[in-house]
């Protein structure tokens, strides 16, 4: 056997109520989440009293998901499954970090929710969205893309599938150009122009805000979405980046598959990256662990 990879999961997947039988079942998930509610106050409620609207919001989603990840490898610790490599996407690069030991599982709490409170600021600027780009290449969403002033490709998925930030008045422009040279858009399940020139303040405010935080590098190979390869220097400034600045999540996976991973577990509520790794490479196993069948799953596949 290979390597294991976590990949933590971004925005997109949550919903209320997610995960509610980990909760109910595994007393580490429960007792990791109520942890955090003490350094985030509201995190339970807002996950598992609330309404998808209020949910959806950036700045209740990453608290909320960072903490249903921090959970959720804490069960896998009790386990004994550990990961060989660590990436996440967008947000859950956060959760990456800090599961690598860039700094403590509080203090990540602290940084997210910082994070969010930076992107609400800015996406409630502009009228902004997100959508997905199917069926069609790099090059011919850059250059549809390309025609517009504000739409700009930012998550680069896999094959086929490349997400595009931009102001909503010219995105509906954008996808009915896309639909006429072959391809469809799907939204996205957020609420800002994420990884984009829109999220400029939103960056530089975070990168002060890290000033004064300890992180430091990694214990294990851990991925930054900016370069698309593990951390080699400092985290912080990378970090900040992150925000503004387009995911090169294939290229990401690529490379753990040239390093010797064979083997990712979906850190996560929800099945999206293991979607999007299958499009990247069929041949690798995948596991998800956002319900108890899929823990149960994983434990047995591993033997632990």
């Amino acid at each position: 056997m290979g390597k294991i990879a976590f990949v933590f999961s971004g925005q997109g997947d949550q919903k209320v109520g997610m995960c509610k039988d980990l909760f109910e079942s595994y007393p580490t998930f429960k007792t990791t989440l109520e942890h955090l509610e003490k350094v985030h106050h509201g995190l339970i409620a807002s996950i598992y009293d609330s309404t998808d609207d209020e949910l959806m919001k950036t700045i209740n989603t990453q608290p909320a998901l960072y903490a249903i990840e921090s959970a959720i490898s804490a069960i896998l610790a009790e386990m004994g499954i550990r990961a060989d490599v660590a990436a996440g996407f967008s947000l859950g690069e956060i959760a990456a970090l800090s599961y690598a030991g860039s700094f403590s599982m509080e203090s990540g709490m602290n940084i997210v929710s910082k994070r969010a409170e930076f992107m609400q600021e800015d996406a409630e600027k502009y009228d902004a969205i997100m959508t997905a780009v199917i069926r069609l290449s790099e090059d011919q969403v850059s250059q549809i893309a390309e025609k517009y002033d504000y739409v700009f490709p930012v998550n680069f998925n896999c094959p086929g599938q490349i997400v595009c930030s931009g102001l909503e008045s010219e995105i509906k422009s954008f996808e009915e150009d896309v639909k006429e040279n072959g391809g469809r858009c799907i939204r996205l399940s957020v609420k800002g122009a994420f990884h984009s020139p829109f999220m400029n303040d939103a960056s530089e405010k975070f990168a002060s805000f890290l000033d004064s935080r300890v992180v430091s590098l990694p214990t294990i190979p851990t991925y930054s979405n900016y370069l698309g390869m593990p951390y080699q220097t400092s985290v912080k400034d990378i970090l900040a980046f992150q925000i503004k600045s387009p995911v090169l999540w294939q290229k990401s996976v690529m490379d753990m598959l040239k390093n010797g991973v064979d083997t990712f577990i979906e850190i996560g509520p929800g099945t999206t990256l293991s979607s999007i790794i299958r499009k990247i490479k069929k041949d690798v196993r995948i596991y998800s662990t956002g319900s108890v069948d899929e823990l149960e799953k994983l434990k047995e596949a591993l033997s632990c």
